[in-house]
């Protein structure tokens, strides 16, 4: 399928996992909506719409899953902008492994590290990742994949696959060139769909670049444990709701959306829900019409996001030093740190204010999800008038934020 992340909100930094700018959108995996896919049928049926189906069972291998299931996979990604801009590399091993089995839920963790095991210095990959994965749904999940289809049988992780290649060419409208290779028989990479290989390369927009997953590794755990469930304090996501506050004009309505982040059996949900009065985790247990998509485009993606930020904090270009203080967002109290920059609006003078977590990984952040806290917290413009207090003419910040898993 195209590679696509999730729309994003301003908050991961306008482009990143709620609103896309045009030439993010050529660069990311395409959300697919209940509608959207081809609908899974059974017995030659066709399937009642998603609002009226009962929890989905099926044969998944999600169902059967063990404590010590395993897939890795090498990665490399690397960017060549136009111009001035650094270049930048990376490349190591990304695994995934079920870590803890629970009724209807199977935990994984997301490790990042170098091809000797150690960590990686960039901010994205540095710290292990929890991702919970619901092993029953409320519909069908089936994403259509892209591009020209052709039969192989490569051999990746010391086996031979049957596999099908999918090779979408979009270098023609200055679009990526994207190719997957999936297992027919997903056999032990069930956590992935059967992904083999995947590799996207970037064509046009401004810069090149590409990036790649490579299997090295399967392996199945032993029968019998479950593990001990870990806590959800590095989300990658699912599992995690946050809501947005957005105030367009600085005058006008102020409005807040809650993003509810979900996984079921190897596809990443998210879905967009009307905002309660209080932190009510029960708004995000229903993710029936949530859009989806396939967690090996999610880590792909993540390889690639990686590389937009290779210190922390961000580069802040033309900005004053930046302002150490704490800042409330709900019930959260997180040190942060403050980026004012001038912006040029003829005779009226504004400056632009970025608020970025002190640091990514304190306590006061636990229970974030990962797109949301490499993004800035808060960002918005002010107006200022010769004479009197800046106004604000408009912006984004992070209002609230928890987990809805019980």
């Amino acid at each position: 399928m195209s590679r696509a992340s999730f729309p994003t909100t301003r908050l991961a930094t306008l482009c990143a996992t709620l609103v896309l700018g045009a030439g993010c959108e050529s660069t990311r995996p395409r959300a697919v909506s209940p509608s959207d896919g081809a609908p899974v049928t059974q017995g030659g049926e066709e399937q009642a719409p998603p609002s009226a189906l009962p929890p989905v069972k099926g044969n998944s291998p999600w169902l059967s899953a063990r404590v010590g299931d395993r897939v890795a996979y090498a990665f490399s990604a690397n960017r060549t902008p136009l111009g001035n801009a650094r270049a930048m590399a990376a490349a190591g091993v990304v695994a995934l492994e079920v870590v803890a089995l629970e009724p209807s839920w199977v935990w994984l963790a997301v490790i990042f590290t170098d091809d000797a095991g150690a960590p990686l210095n960039l901010p994205r990959l540095s710290r292990p990742l929890v991702l919970p994965v619901r092993t029953d749904g409320t519909r069908p999940l089936d994403v259509k994949r892209e591009g020209v289809e052709s039969v192989e049988q490569p051999t990746a992780a010391g086996r031979t696959w049957e596999a099908k290649r999918y090779l979408h060419d979009n270098r023609p409208v200055d679009g990526p060139l994207q190719n997957r290779l999936y297992a027919t028989d997903v056999g032990p990479a069930y956590l992935t769909n059967g992904l083999l290989d995947a590799s996207t390369t970037l064509s046009g927009f401004g810069g090149g670049g590409s990036y790649q997953l490579t299997l090295v590794e399967v392996r199945q755990g032993k029968e019998g444990g479950t593990g001990t469930r870990p806590e959800l304090e590095r989300p990658l996501g699912p599992g995690t709701w946050f809501d947005t506050r957005m105030d367009v004009e600085g005058t006008g309505p102020v409005t807040v959306s809650r993003t509810c982040l979900g996984a079921e059996r190897g596809y990443v949900l998210r879905q967009a829900v009307p905002t309660p009065t209080s932190p009510d985790p029960e708004t995000c247990r229903d993710l029936s019409h949530a859009e989806v998509v396939p967690l090996e485009e999610v880590l792909l993606t993540f390889v690639w996001d990686a590389l937009e930020t290779p210190t922390w904090p961000p580069a802040q270009p033309n900005t004053t030093p930046p302002v150490r203080e704490t800042a409330s967002f709900g019930a959260h109290k997180v040190p942060v740190l403050q980026f004012d920059a001038a912006e040029d609006a003829g005779p009226t003078k504004q400056i632009r204010s970025r608020v970025y977590a002190a640091g990514l990984w304190e306590p006061s952040l636990n229970g974030l999800a990962v797109e949301v806290r490499f993004g800035p917290l808060d960002d918005t413009l002010y107006r200022t008038p010769a004479r009197g207090k800046r106004e604000s003419a408009g912006g984004v910040r992070l209002a609230d934020w928890g987990t809805w898993l019980p």
